[in-house]
């Protein structure tokens, strides 16, 4: 999405995640230099392409736009992980095709350590270790916080995209999957602001994809 709002031409290769930098999506690879990390790459396009997202905005918007991209990053993620991960029937819904690759006899096995993993992540990180009303609870609060951000908007802070749409719309976009029930999905799906902004900015950018749940 930000290369989308950068004007950059690229090329989408799924079967990169050996060559991931940090071992985690996503990365970008630019004319031999590897990027990891959806920030670093954002800072790495305003270095060396001399793109500003945020232009037009003042310190004060620039500095909400920010806040709320770390809300999205680093808390309502994490409520989505666990819906996703922890939750029986949403992981064999999705995650669990993450090891169709992984050899039959070993599978079950290698499910079970990554598995773990995330919940130890989870744990560590403090949201793991709430009960699943009161994490319908939090997510309840990003939605709200994120519905009145953006208002009436076309874009978060304003007429134009800024660096900050390009995560809002892939967490809302995310959280709306129709495949996964989910606090996050309840609560995002019950602002029809968000799912308005879902609708516009993927006929907008994903033209060929297909707009609603």
């Amino acid at each position: 999405m930000l290369l989308k709002l950068a004007g950059l031409d690229y090329k989408t290769d799924t079967s990169g995640f050996r060559k991931a930098p940090k071992g985690k999506l996503p990365y970008i690879d630019d004319a031999g230099t590897r990027v990891a990390d959806s920030t670093f790459i954002r800072f790495h396009l305003e270095k060396v392409r001399r793109i500003d997202f945020d232009k037009g905005l003042n310190d004060e918007h620039r500095g909400v736009a920010w806040a709320i991209e770390k809300l999205l990053e680093d808390h309502l993620y994490w409520l989505v992980v666990r819906d996703r991960w922890i939750n029986e029937d949403n992981f064999n819904k999705g995650p669990v095709r993450f090891f169709d690759a992984a050899p039959a006899l070993i599978r079950p096995l290698i499910i079970r350590m990554v598995r773990r993993r995330v919940r130890a992540n989870l744990q560590g990180q403090g949201l793991g270790r709430h009960t699943d009303a009161e994490s319908a609870l939090l997510a309840g609060r990003d939605a709200r916080a994120l519905a009145g951000a953006l208002g009436d908007k076309p874009f978060l802070m304003g007429e134009t995209p800024c660096g900050a749409d390009a995560t809002l719309f892939a967490f809302v976009t995310a959280a709306l999957c129709p495949l996964f029930q989910s606090s996050a999905r309840d609560a995002i799906g019950s602002y029809s602001n968000l799912v308005a902004y879902r609708d516009r900015l993927l006929g907008v950018y994903y033209p060929g994809l297909p707009v609603g749940a």
